[in-house]
């Protein structure tokens, strides 16, 4: 008898001691992820870019959410590769994030056909009324909300008379545009009616990867183009430098979509600055963490004045 109390009392210690082994990792990751931890995707159909999600992380820091305290950020980048966005949303909506963030219309709608559910913030749409992502500015409606444009497409002819301004001379605009880009059908329309307003004879010119960069420009040299307006793209911001450069060696006068190109030597941009996007996008991830519903938060746009990028050579040779 006492060495069955003995041999059933070892045997207690050591169930006791397997139980507590399978029950710490369970306790090490519960510590690791206390209960309040806030997970967030986020997701371009751009590459990545270390000025924008830094700006989104330190809007986030200021509402007190700190990666690796209280916050974890799942990034995910399609690179101008369109085909791959929607897979990409999906593997955050089965990640279970809490709110997921996209960049521009090429995101927004693939997150909105994967999830109902899961909040998302576009950091830019460029017309979400009418791209269908929202019912109205004023109240969204479902599941997504964020920051628009007040002009829509329609800024994009506003770079076309920008670069009209800077060279009078203007008469041959080469247009150049990715034709994968769900949006690139909106933002040609807009330029080419720009375009047709000042009398300017236009033609385009596609680039659907980095590849086919340098023919595209090769080409506009044959075609005698003047001058050169970059449409909103992911797959061109991520080649920004290449497309500046290619530019400048043949000798187009240039306007592009965002700041971006202005810092990586453009001349001139007329768009927003994607890093005060990213900033003004971290507020609303913060109302909803907090209990705001998408459909009920007001869509925002940042001022007109901030759109004029202008390279500081110019600045110093005007």
């Amino acid at each position: 008898m006492k060495h069955r109390i003995q041999f059933l009392r070892r045997r207690r210690e050591f169930i006791a001691l397997l139980g507590g082994a399978a029950a710490w990792p369970l306790a090490a990751r519960a510590q690791e992820q206390p209960a309040n931890l806030a997970r967030i995707g986020f997701l371009r159909a751009a590459g990545p870019n270390d000025k924008d999600f830094t700006a989104f992380r330190n809007g986030l820091r200021a509402l007190g959410y700190v990666e690796g305290q209280n916050l974890v950020i799942e990034q995910r980048y399609a690179a101008g590769s369109y085909d791959r966005v929607g897979e990409l949303a999906a593997e955050l909506v089965r990640l279970n994030m809490d709110v997921i963030v996209v960049d521009g219309p090429a995101a927004a709608q693939p997150a909105k056909a994967v999830t109902a559910d899961i909040p998302i913030v576009f950091t830019l749409a460029t017309d979400p009324v009418a791209d269908g992502l929202v019912a109205s500015m004023a109240r969204p409606g479902g599941n997504l909300t964020g920051l628009t444009l007040s002009v829509g497409y329609a800024l994009v002819g506003k770079r076309v008379e920008l670069l009209r301004d800077i060279k009078p001379d203007l008469a041959r605009l080469a247009i150049l545009r990715n034709p994968a880009n769900p949006s690139a059908g909106s933002y040609l329309s807009e330029a080419e009616k720009a375009g047709r307003a000042l009398g300017l004879t236009m033609r385009t010119f596609d680039a659907r990867n980095p590849r086919d960069l340098q023919a595209a420009f090769a080409a506009m040299v044959e075609w005698q183009a003047d001058g050169v307006a970059t449409l909103n793209d992911g797959m061109l911001f991520s080649q920004r430098e290449r497309v500046v450069t290619l530019a400048r060696e043949t000798r187009l006068a240039a306007v592009y979509p965002e700041t971006a190109f202005v810092e990586a030597g453009g001349l001139i941009s007329y768009g927003p600055s994607l890093p005060d996007l990213f900033l003004r996008a971290a507020s609303y991830v913060g109302k909803i963490l907090n209990g705001a519903k998408p459909a009920a938060c007001r869509l925002s746009s940042p001022p007109n004045s901030s759109l004029l990028s202008i390279s500081k050579q110019r600045e110093r040779s005007d």
